[in-house]
């Protein structure tokens, strides 16, 4: 199960949730206010899964060549 990231604008509440593929369009309950006017936040990995400078997966693999 994904762990999504959410905003509660009514109590400025930033949660996180474990969501079933199946409800991943469900507005979760704000767990501090009750409210569902939740909104998905984009986090730091969605935002960055298509760069092409060769930032963190460069690295990832670490090799240095040595199976060149």
């Amino acid at each position: 199960m994904p762990i999504y990231e959410y905003y509660c604008p009514d109590c400025n509440t930033e949660f996180e949730k474990l969501v079933r593929i199946s409800e991943a369009n469900v507005t979760p309950e704000c767990p501090e206010c009750g409210e569902r006017h939740t909104q998905k936040k984009l986090s730091a990995f969605a935002m960055s899964g298509g760069s092409s400078s060769g930032g963190a997966s460069a690295g990832s693999c670490g090799g240095g060549g040595r199976f060149s």
